[in-house]
């Protein structure tokens, strides 16, 4: 199975509730005209930490500082099996560097009242919710035609 990384940026409020998160609008590729995170797929020998730090400078130009690993989901598709693949999630809240447009993706904050769910993969709202109350998250999703989620078990958990 394929393993792959997803992270996103956090800002947090005086009272430490996360009210802010970086989304990119993917402009070509595997999710182009969603917003998402950055991330992607380990090159040889690269850990998953390293992978979704390299990935986050080259697609938005950000060096994260201790990314966390919030969960795990695995993801299949089911008219598509190529796509499959298991995607370790992680929330950082310490970077460097300023953020850029990239050939691939177009950065943008959003309160976590505003987050464009109709735009995103259609299972960020299943597990979206429980990474920005700071719970891990675990599960399977199944994906049909069109992108249709046939079976869900994403849920607050551990790995």
């Amino acid at each position: 199975m394929q393993q792959a990384t997803l992270g996103f940026l956090i800002k947090r409020d005086g009272r430490e509730k996360i009210c802010k998160i970086l989304l990119a609008m993917k402009k070509r590729g595997f999710g182009k005209d969603r917003w998402n995170g950055t991330g992607g797929k380990p090159k040889t020998d690269e850990t998953l930490r390293q992978c979704i730090v390299r990935e986050t400078q080259e697609e938005i130009g950000i060096t994260l500082i201790k990314p966390k690993k919030i969960g795990l989901v695995n993801f299949r598709f089911k008219f598509t099996p190529e796509f499959n693949q298991n995607v370790h999630f992680y929330l950082c809240e310490s970077w460097q560097g300023k953020l850029i447009e990239s050939e691939e993706m177009k950065p943008r904050w959003f309160s976590i009242e505003n987050i464009p769910y109709a735009k995103m993969w259609p299972d960020d709202k299943f597990w979206m919710p429980l990474a920005l109350k700071d719970k891990k998250i675990i599960g399977r999703v199944l994906f049909g035609k069109d992108d249709e989620i046939i079976k869900n078990s994403i849920r607050a958990g551990s790995e």
